[in-house]
């Protein structure tokens, strides 16, 4: 059951990193993980559970799914097949860009996931990742919760801090109840 479930999340991961691959300029390995970040835990604020299932870190500039993060370096199959990582110059430097090889999936998608995705990739389709460090760092953010206020450098971001005050109680008796029903039924 648990290898359903993780395989399910690692073909949804790819598929996202495919999906803002396709629809994002200046798109390299820091900019994913942004756009990562940003759809996981709005996703999880509107329904209690993250699109990827990816477990993001307070880093300097910002959330980091550090696993992705580390494995970019060296692709596993199932990624490598479907997007390739490459190192190419800029003016500031190497940029290691994200390329996809196969085609987006949105079969596996909810459509309030899809619509998340693209929401995010209009919304941030010609930003530079520098500039979006900026939008991760704000008051009141995960980040800046952990990082900043209880300064917990390179510590878990827990998912729960998307959520306001008055929201997480009602949000943790949804998420109870989900699992609840997962573990009963298993996940579609």
């Amino acid at each position: 059951m648990t290898s359903m479930l993780i395989n399910r999340e690692r073909e949804k991961l790819i598929n996202v990193i495919i999906f803002f691959a396709r629809n994002s300029r200046y798109f390299g390995k820091t900019k994913l993980c942004k756009l990562l970040y940003f759809l996981d835990f709005e996703h999880f604020r509107e329904t209690g559970r993250s699109v990827t299932g990816l477990d993001y870190y307070a880093w300097k500039n910002g959330p980091v799914p550090v696993e992705l993060y580390q494995e970019v370096d060296m692709p596993e199959p199932d990624l490598a097949e479907r997007v390739r990582f490459t190192e190419k110059p800029t003016r500031r430097g190497p940029m290691l860009t994200v390329e996809p090889v196969s085609e987006f999936d949105a079969s596996l998608f909810s459509k309030r996931e899809c619509r998340l995705m693209e929401s995010l990739a209009n919304e941030y389709r010609d930003t530079l990742a520098e500039d979006m460090i900026e939008t991760t760092h704000l008051e009141n953010q995960p980040w800046h919760q952990i990082y900043v206020v209880e300064n917990k450098k390179q510590q878990l971001i827990p998912y729960e801090l998307a959520l306001r005050k008055q929201e997480a109680d009602a949000m943790k008796g949804l998420i109870t109840s989900r699992k609840a029903v997962v573990e009963h039924f298993g996940e579609k």
